[in-house]
């Protein structure tokens, strides 16, 4: 896999990402640790995590993601420097308490004290990428739709958060910065005030772009191209429905198969649990096989071979899952599968987003 450079930045990074939100939660330490060493084999160097990892959150994993991470690295000296990096601070709280105590803010001290935390349970001196995960303003993220203005609050503008990432950049703690979960509009604005007043740009969003949610395609794609902004993908496999797994049982039906739609009822009740959802994602399964492929196939090469993404996001609970999708980088969708990918969004929509 040739590396692509992120954003504006200095980080060269592989198209694929290895995921760890499943790390403490789905995935005990021992076998994080080993899906940590083969996707090194793979040739893979960049690893996505965030402070409020695991997934589903609890108060009694928080942190446990990187904390994991952090003894892997502890485990084998000078690998720190072989791999890229990434974290994210958690926004204003979403249901969250144990987060900054619940602050419905993300101030300046915040993004500097949550950054340490960070630093501290990574067990390294830098961290590479450094994300914002979902906006302090209000946005329709997270399965919501439509933007209500009557929502805003005041909160930290994105100057001011800008200004602390300036810091932990100056600091030589964080080396560039990005932003999750992201509008058109939020890029747009934080490039804008990077120029205007010499802080950090931002190298990457890090946004859901998968069969059932190709919502980046609605205009946020154009800004990233003109502003020089990547993108790295995440759930492209839509919380495993675009496996096949769920096609038969649904996600809690007899014989549903071990998954965190089938095990974690909080997860049924986001985006990827609407019946919409696994309708969309049943079609283009069906369309998978009907191509001698498997629906993992299709939705990886989907993303994988796409001109808007930079890295696609994979998150695993096993080797054998990771080897799959290290596989599907082989995987070439002709025009003619291509074409029936785009008939049936057209008839379907985004039912993920």
């Amino acid at each position: 896999m040739k590396k692509v450079q992120l954003g504006q930045s200095d980080l060269q990074v592989t198209p694929i990402c290895l995921g760890t939100m499943t790390f403490g939660e789905q995935v005990n330490e021992a076998d994080a640790h080993a899906i940590l060493d083969r996707a090194l084999e793979h040739g893979i160097n960049f690893i996505d995590t965030a402070e409020m990892y695991s997934v589903p959150a609890r108060a009694e994993t928080y942190g446990a993601t990187e904390t994991i991470i952090g003894h892997w690295f502890a485990k084998h000296p000078g690998l720190r420097q072989k791999v890229v990096l990434a974290t994210k601070v958690a926004g204003p709280s979403r249901g969250m308490p144990w987060v900054r105590n619940g602050s419905a803010d993300l101030t300046r001290g915040e993004i500097i004290d949550a950054c340490h935390g960070s630093l501290h349970r990574l067990r390294t001196d830098v961290i590479d990428l450094y994300q914002i995960h979902w906006p302090a303003r209000h946005v329709p993220a997270f399965g919501g739709v439509y933007f209500d203005p009557e929502k805003d609050l005041p909160v930290a503008s994105i100057q001011e958060q800008l200004e602390a990432l300036a810091t932990l950049v100056k600091q030589g703690k964080v080396r560039a910065v990005g932003l999750s979960n992201e509008t058109p509009y939020g890029v747009h604005e934080f490039a804008r005030l990077a120029d205007l007043h010499g802080l950090p740009r931002v190298a990457t969003v890090q946004n859901p772009y998968c069969l059932i949610n190709r919502t980046v395609e609605n205009g946020l794609d154009e800004t990233m191209h003109r502003l020089g902004v990547s993108l790295l993908a995440y759930s492209p496999l839509g919380f495993g429905l675009l496996t096949g797994k769920y096609d038969a049982s649904g996600t809690t039906g007899p014989g549903a198969p071990e998954g965190r739609m089938a095990k974690f009822e909080s997860m049924r009740k986001q985006r990827w649990g609407r019946a919409e959802s696994l309708t969309a994602a049943r079609r283009y399964n069906a369309l998978a096989r009907a191509h001698g492929l498997t629906p993992t196939q299709l939705a990886l090469a989907f993303c994988y071979t796409k001109w808007q993404v930079a890295s696609t996001i994979i998150g695993v609970t096993s080797l054998a899952q990771l080897d799959e999708c290290v596989a599907a980088w082989c995987t070439k969708l002709t025009p003619e599968v291509l074409a029936e990918v785009d008939k049936i969004r057209w008839e379907l929509r985004d039912p993920a987003q």
